[in-house]
């Protein structure tokens, strides 16, 4: 090749670099890009997360609205301290009772129930606490203390921990103060406290969307169930723009309207993994 030739060859790969430079600078430097696309932050109890619902939903948000959604999945009750943090723009979780002191303080401004399923216990197939046959709520809580059967808690004062030591209040069993060496506090997360019960051969209580999306399951099935005390609902909450001003009221607002609408709702009603229905909605 001749020098002039070697020369050109140079300045088409140096104008091909430049070129995809300045495509670059476009999409990710430029003023007109990303930069004025509007971020959420939602935080979020983990049921919702680990079933796949916002995987589901999300994008079909994002596709007709400017709006770039984050969900931080964690237990309810860390994530109401985040948006009381003011680290949230939108609060999606399920304990109604602690929703409702969050609006009550005056961190958000209105609580709108969104949907809801249940929880169940689940255990080992030889079930040596005969759950299974429990007349109600109470008399399966007092057959697990009765049989000193192992029971796994998240511990984490998530919803479902909050759940669980009500359902130990109504049958009059203080698990905390007479710290029962059946009862196993794992400090984690739905799934890892699954994986932990099953390590254990212990009973635990989880919500019906978190057992259904549950891989691992081994020996263990759903023992008990369908009591009224078991209900679980969902809410979801504006982050009060006069607590935290940086919160994007417009856009949180916009996207709790989409999650309240007929359409929407009708689309979490036809969210499935293996088949089942995992959320009901209920929005009024």
């Amino acid at each position: 090749m001749h020098c002039y030739e070697i020369k050109t060859h140079v300045r088409q790969i140096c104008a091909s670099q430049q070129s995809l430079f300045f495509v670059f600078w476009l999409l990710f430097f430029s003023p007109w890009s990303h930069a004025d696309q509007t971020h959420l932050l939602v935080q979020s109890t983990t049921s919702t997360a680990n079933s796949g619902l916002y995987d589901y939903l999300i994008p079909l948000f994002e596709a007709d609205y400017d709006i770039k959604i984050n969900v931080v999945a964690v237990g309810t009750g860390q994530a109401i301290r985040n948006a009381r943090n003011c680290d949230a723009d939108v609060l999606l979780v399920h304990a109604k009772n602690a929703e409702q002191d969050f609006v009550e303080d005056g961190f958000g401004l209105e609580r709108f129930d969104l949907m809801y399923n249940d929880f169940v216990v689940i255990g080992p197939t030889d079930d040596s606490a005969n759950i299974r046959d429990a007349s109600s709520v109470v008399d399966m809580m007092k057959k697990i203390v009765d049989a000193s059967a192992l029971f796994a808690s998240r511990g984490d004062n998530s919803g479902t921990h909050k759940k669980e030591l009500a359902l130990w209040a109504n049958a009059n069993i203080d698990v905390i103060k007479d710290s029962r060496q059946w009862y196993r506090s794992t400090g984690s997360g739905m799934g890892a406290t699954i994986n932990t019960a099953i390590g254990l051969g212990a009973y635990t209580l989880t919500d019906r969307a978190s057992w259904i999306s549950f891989k691992n399951k081994q020996d263990y099935s759903v023992l008990y169930q369908g009591d009224p005390l078991l209900f679980n609902q969902y809410g979801v909450i504006l982050v009060n723009p006069a607590k935290c001003p940086s919160v994007e009221a417009k856009a949180g607002q916009q996207f709790i309207n989409w999650l309240l609408s007929p359409t929407t709702q009708q689309t979490i009603a036809q969210f499935r993994v293996n088949n089942t229905q995992l959320f009901y909605p209920n929005a009024k």
